[in-house]
């Protein structure tokens, strides 16, 4: 009978195993982490003191200061769905219902998760950052010592201020989008543009808004929560505060798009 040469090593089906239980282990970990953070946001989120200031600081940052590129952003997704959509629809004599598929798909989808990606490489990554940065220089030890929840006084503002900001950005996309929409395919292609607004609004319904901005505040809970995870429970430094950062935008914006389907399914 043979036996393995120890020098060789161990054959590559017998590591598998080992990989997967590792990440395996590091997904639920992840996942726990995650539970309790959210968990204890819920929990401090009624106790007093309520840190206005701090949450309307954080709403600038996430809101006001996130509208560039997400105008930007939306103008020219609207624009080349238009761009697309008039030269399909061009070829059987549909060109009047473009105004009606680029409104809905920036209303259902497009803006919510385009805008939330965005949000989540701009904001997620800081606040893990932060919270990073605050965690290797002993930072939140100090409020621990000081009798002060960290998750309270740094995590709460963070995820309401994204929650809630999030879905008026969203609004604002779809507005910009539709208008972007309107431009190439009235002015551009020389679409009439009585019966473009009129198809616009004609198929959409409350509904129709109402899911776009459920979806938008739900990405925007996952993004906080996740960037703030990341950063509280950040080791090894400045090395460990880029890995953080690094980590909370891919499974930020894999939670987007994973949750989206679920949301889509359940909200049509």
């Amino acid at each position: 009978m043979a036996q393995s040469n120890p020098l060789v090593g161990a054959p590559k089906g017998e590591a598998q195993p080992s990989i997967l239980l590792q990440a395996g282990s590091r997904f639920f970990l992840e996942l726990g982490r995650f539970c309790q953070v959210l968990g204890r946001v819920l929990v401090w989120t009624p106790r007093r003191p309520w840190d206005f200031a701090e949450l309307l600081r954080q709403m600038v940052r996430v809101g006001i200061q996130s509208v560039p590129v997400l105008l930007l952003t939306s103008t020219f997704t609207g624009m080349v769905m238009a761009l697309q959509i008039f030269n399909v629809l061009a070829r059987f004599g549909a060109e009047a219902y473009v105004g009606s598929i680029v409104a809905l798909s920036m209303v259902r989808e497009l803006s919510a998760v385009l805008g939330s990606l965005i949000v989540a490489g701009r904001c997620g990554s800081a606040m893990a950052a932060e919270l990073g940065t605050m965690r290797v220089t002993e930072q939140i030890d100090a409020l621990e010592v000081m009798a002060t929840d960290p998750v309270h006084y740094l995590v709460v503002p963070r995820v309401w201020a994204t929650t809630l900001t999030l879905p008026m950005l969203v609004a604002l996309g779809n507005l910009v989008g539709i208008l972007g929409g309107y431009l190439v395919a009235v002015v551009l292609m020389g679409a009439n543009p009585v019966t473009y607004l009129e198809n616009t609004y004609r198929y959409m319904d409350l509904n129709d808004l109402f899911s776009g901005l459920v979806k938008a505040a739900t990405f925007g809970l996952l993004i906080a929560v996740i960037g703030c995870q990341k950063g509280f429970y950040t080791t090894g430094g400045a090395e460990g505060v880029g890995r953080s950062t690094t980590s909370a935008v891919v499974q930020a914006s894999i939670a987007i798009l994973v949750s989206d389907f679920f949301l889509t399914k359940l909200l049509f």
